[in-house]
């Protein structure tokens, strides 16, 4: 399970909207410079991203905003997304590229297959995605609420010494 700390922005009836901020581990890593993903983080670093989660059973009740969360993923769930959001596109379109070439010559022909397989492929990407968005193992999960900290629980002054 990956997990992830996040702070509850809104409360529906049978879920919650949590804000999680990216955190960049580029910086350890030794192929800074070579990687598209490194260039993202670098533009991207401190976005917020917001997170439906589902309560699964909980009460919204439980809840209120600026509460301080746990969530968690499968590894299962974001290996398998990540597969399908690269790969199926990718895939649809070399097999257009090639259906087309066999039937056309030029590139211009293979292009066009190729245009027209990754735009197929991004439509099949967004079937799968309304086929699995009801699906608990796809979904992200609460996995522990942190006690926040209030000016209430935190006392510098203790009225039990006098002066």
């Amino acid at each position: 399970m990956i997990s992830e700390t996040g702070r509850v922005v809104g409360i529906d009836q049978d879920a919650l909207w949590v804000e999680t901020i990216q955190r960049s581990t580029c910086s350890s890593c030794s192929a800074q410079k070579g990687c598209g993903q490194g260039l993202m983080n670098k533009a991207l670093d401190g976005r917020r991203n917001q997170l439906r989660v589902k309560l699964g059973g909980q009460s919204a009740d439980d809840f209120q905003l600026d509460d301080q969360l746990e969530i968690g993923i499968p590894e299962r769930a974001l290996v398998g997304g990540a597969m399908v959001v690269y790969l199926l596109p990718l895939f649809t379109m070399l097999a257009a590229m090639a259906g087309v070439s066999h039937y056309f010559v030029g590139d211009v022909a293979a292009a066009i297959g190729a245009l027209l397989g990754f735009v197929a492929g991004m439509v099949l990407l967004g079937l799968h995605a309304r086929l699995i968005s009801d699906n608990p193992a796809y979904q992200p999960q609460i996995l522990a609420k942190k006690p926040s900290v209030t000016a209430q629980s935190v006392s510098v002054y203790d009225s039990s010494y006098s002066v």
